[in-house]
C-alpha cells in the first residue's frame, strides 16, 4: 500500500511482465458495479460501450454478430465506476461458436448488477426482442430497458415510443430513450444506471477503460475492417490471432494471422494482385496506431482452417471459450 492506497499486481498477457496497478481510495458515498449490455444483433451495443468509456474498445460493422467476446468497458465519474459488460448480440445459434457467444451472452445476465437490455427503437419491437424479454423475466437482476437509435426515428415517433413504454410497464422495468451514435440521451441513462448500483469501491484505477490487452483489441481492430470491406462475402468464418507484437523505439511491429474456412474466402480476403489484403492492413493499421498512440507495421497472414467454428479444440486455440 502506498500513500493509503491499495496495490493490486496484474500479469501483461502481452509481454509476460508484471506491473502494479495503483487503485484509489473510493470517496464516501461511491457507488460502483458490473452493468451487463445486452440484445439483439445490430442494435448498437459496442456503439453504445464506446460513447461511454470515450474511446474506441469495442468493434462495430454492419454484420450481425460483430461482437464475440465478453469485453468490459470501465467508465469513471465522480460519483460512481460502471464495468460495461459488452455481450454478442442474443440469437438463435446455427453452429459450434453460436453456441459458445449465446451461452457467454445469457452467463452475463446472471453476473452483473444491473442489465442494460438495448433495442433498436427506429423500428417497433420484435420477436427477437421477447425472446430476450423471457430470459430476462426469471432474473432478480435490475432491468433497464435502453431505446437506442432515437436519432434514426421517423419524425413522428410517438407511436414507436409508446410501444416500448408499454413493453418496459409489462417487466415493470425502468426505460431510457438515446442514441448511442450521437450521445443525446446519454445523461439520463447513465443516471439511472448509477440509481441501481451499491456503494462500493473503485475495482480498476481511474484511468483505465477496458481490462483486455493491447493483443486482443488489435486483433478486433483487424477483424473489423475485414468485416467492413468484405461484408457478406466473409461472414463469421473469420478469426485473427496476433502471432508477435515486437516494440522498437520509432515504431512497433504486428505480425497476425487471419483464419477462415474455405480457399474460397482465402482469394476474397487477399483480392486481386493483393488489393484486397493491402487494403484491410493500411485501414487497420490506422485503427491500431490510435489504440497505441505510435507508428506501426502491420503484417498480415491468411490461414485457411476448415470448419473452425465447429470445432471446439479451434474455436478453444482462437480464444472462444464458454466464460464462468
Amino acid at each position: 500500500m502506498e500513500d493509503g492506497n491499495p496495490v493490486n499486481f496484474a500479469l501483461d498477457s502481452d509481454r509476460g511482465d508484471i506491473f502494479e496497478l495503483s487503485i484509489p481510495q473510493a470517496p464516501e458515498g461511491f457507488k460502483s458495479g458490473f452493468v451487463g449490455i445486452v440484445g439483439r444483433p445490430n442494435v448498437g451495443k459496442s456503439t453504445l460501450m464506446n460513447q461511454l468509456v470515450g474511446q474506441k474498445i469495442a468493434i462495430t460493422s454492419p454484420v450481425a454478430q460483430t461482437t464475440r467476446n465478453r469485453l468490459r468497458g470501465i467508465l469513471t465519474t465522480p460519483e460512481a465506476q460502471l464495468i460495461c459488460v459488452d455481450t454478442p448480440g442474443i440469437h438463435k445459434p446455427h453452429h459450434q461458436l453460436g453456441k459458445v457467444l449465446v451461452k457467454n451472452a445469457q452467463i452475463a445476465i446472471h453476473s452483473v448488477d444491473v442489465v442494460l437490455f438495448v433495442v433498436d427503437g427506429a423500428v417497433a419491437a420484435g420477436r427477437g426482442d421477447r425472446f430476450i424479454a423471457e430470459l430476462l423475466e426469471n432474473t432478480e437482476t435490475p432491468v433497464i430497458l435502453g431505446i437506442n437509435k432515437s436519432d434514426q426515428q421517423p419524425a413522428d415517433s410517438q407511436q414507436l415510443d409508446d410501444s416500448y413504454a408499454e413493453f418496459a410497464k409489462t417487466y415493470n422495468w425502468q426505460m431510457a430513450k438515446f442514441s448511442a451514435l450521437t450521445g443525446e440521451g446519454l445523461d439520463t441513462l447513465l443516471h439511472l444506471l448509477i440509481e441501481q448500483l451499491e456503494p462500493g469501491p473503485y475495482y480498476y484505477p481511474p484511468d483505465l477503460v477496458t481490462d483486455q490487452p493491447e493483443r486482443f483489441i488489435m486483433g478486433e481492430l483487424i477483424r473489423e475492417q475485414i468485416l467492413l470491406h468484405t461484408r457478406e462475402e466473409i461472414p463469421h468464418s473469420v478469426a485473427i490471432t496476433i502471432d508477435v507484437v515486437e516494440e522498437e523505439p520509432t515504431i512497433t511491429r504486428v505480425l497476425a494471422t487471419i483464419h477462415i474456412e474455405r480457399d474460397s474466402q482465402k482469394g476474397i480476403i487477399i483480392g486481386k494482385k493483393g488489393s484486397m489484403l493491402k487494403t484491410i492492413g493500411s485501414d487497420a493499421r490506422q485503427q491500431i496506431q490510435k489504440l497505441i498512440a505510435g507508428q506501426i507495421y502491420l503484417e498480415l497472414f491468411v490461414k485457411v482452417q476448415p470448419k473452425w467454428r465447429q470445432s471446439r479444440l479451434q474455436l478453444a486455440e482462437l480464444g472462444y471459450r464458454v466464460e464462468e
